[in-house]
């Protein structure tokens, strides 16, 4: 069985061979595993190797010991960030194993303290996520929150999706991206707001003409709040402009969702619609 350093044995060391006090593939897997258990920054990583040195010694050359917070730094700094992502996208899929129907979340997300000033404010990742398997499958960087479209695709290319329920916000709610989910092997649901024009108000018309096909209601209690949820799916797609651009899209569905806050008696509600390649079962 391969061990974590096995898939990044190809990267590129950027270094100069002599300033290379430690290597970067026991640089590689202290992160890993410091990570998995919590470390969010460099010195955190340095903490962890130091904490662990005896276990690492066991497997890892370690030539001089642990290396420093500002090591891991440079180290990551000046290394591919294209080439490191193939070599741990590599590894996630030799150690995850996607259950049938298995929901990946695909989102956008601002990554917290990059705010800044200056050309590079902010910096946005797309990432697909696993929810069975607690595990992230991906990401990749764009430079704003408009190009999470070109990213999304990009995305999905490197991802083994296989009978798989592929969720994204309206951002990724367009055509091709539902129709690269269907080549996959997997099917979408695909949130519709109003950046989608002409497709929302078709997909209103369906939910407010026609009657649902089934239903289902659950309700959480907890944190001081009840809070329902009624499912509806709708599978006539007769208001749908030309439904087979979607790529095998078999349903509309609509959540209504209303909290209610015990302490303060006040009621919030919520109404959600998608449109679903997924069988219609709410």
């Amino acid at each position: 069985m391969k061990t974590p350093i096995d898939y990044f044995s190809g990267l590129e060391d950027p270094r100069v061979e002599r300033t290379k006090e430690h290597g970067l593939q026991d640089i590689i897997f202290i992160t890993i595993a410091a990570v998995i258990c919590g470390a969010e920054t460099w010195n955190d990583i340095e903490n962890y190797g130091k904490s662990k040195e005896p276990w690492l010694k066991g497997f890892l050359q370690l030539p001089n010991g642990i290396p420093s917070h500002d090591t891991f730094n440079r180290v990551y700094s000046a290394l591919d960030p294209e080439k490191l992502e193939e070599c741990f996208l590599k590894w996630v899929r030799s150690i995850s194993v996607l259950t049938q129907g298995e929901v990946i979340g695909i989102d956008g997300k601002s990554i917290c303290g990059s705010r800044a000033k200056g050309p590079k404010s902010i910096v946005h990742m797309v990432s697909a996520w696993a929810n069975q398997n607690q595990l992230s499958l991906g990401q990749v960087k764009v430079n704003d929150k408009s190009n999470e479209i070109t990213a999304i695709p990009k995305l999905l290319d490197v991802l083994v999706i296989n009978g798989c329920i592929v969720t994204i916000d309206a951002m990724g709610c367009q055509t091709k991206i539902a129709e690269k989910i269907i080549k996959k092997g997997a099917n979408y649901i695909l949130a519709v707001k109003g950046n989608q024009g002409s497709l929302e108000g078709q997909v209103r018309d369906t939910v407010k003409l026609e009657g649902p096909d089934s239903e289902w209601e659950s309700s959480d209690f907890g944190h001081g709040r009840i809070e329902t949820r009624k499912c509806s799916v709708y599978t006539d797609l007769s208001h749908i402009e030309s439904p087979e651009k979607w790529g095998s899209l078999k349903c509309i569905v609509k959540v209504e969702a209303t909290r209610y806050h015990k302490s303060s008696g006040k009621e919030e509600s919520e109404t959600r619609l998608d449109i679903s390649s997924c069988p219609p079962r709410p």
